[in-house]
């Protein structure tokens, strides 16, 4: 069993800045990936970035490129998301997950949310115009 506890959402105004945290613990030795999701009122759940924990290779999604970006500090066996330039439709409660897949040539995308079997509880967030 994984369990994965996220932190570090809350309200900011447009252009500002989070940095959300997803700590791993228990059996993490099977992850290999981990990855942000977010899902806003009404809306379907979509992916936002992941890592393949044992190469550091990333991914992340059209709609937060060059905005978000997704880290890992392994001696923490946390997973961060750094959230810049944030925009009212980056509004959501925003999800951690992690999986056993790990990096092939086959798998070069953002995986989606069928790959992962643990999730965190979530964390709000909040862009205001």
């Amino acid at each position: 069993q994984v369990h994965l506890v996220e932190s570090g959402g809350g309200s900011v105004q447009a252009g500002g800045s989070l940095r959300l945290s997803c700590a791993a613990s228990g059996r993490t030795y099977n992850i290999n990936s981990i990855g942000w999701f977010r899902q806003a009122p009404g809306k379907e759940r979509e992916g936002v970035a992941h890592i393949y924990t044992g190469v550091g290779i990333t991914y992340s999604a059209d709609s937060v490129k060059g905005r978000f970006t997704i880290s890992q500090d392994k001696s923490r066996n946390t997973v961060y998301l750094q959230m810049n330039n944030l925009k009212p439709e980056d509004t959501a409660v925003y999800y951690c997950a992690a999986g056993g897949r790990g990096y092939s040539s086959r798998w070069n995308f953002l995986l989606p949310s069928d790959e992962y079997r643990y999730w965190g509880q979530g964390t709000q967030v909040t862009v205001s115009s």
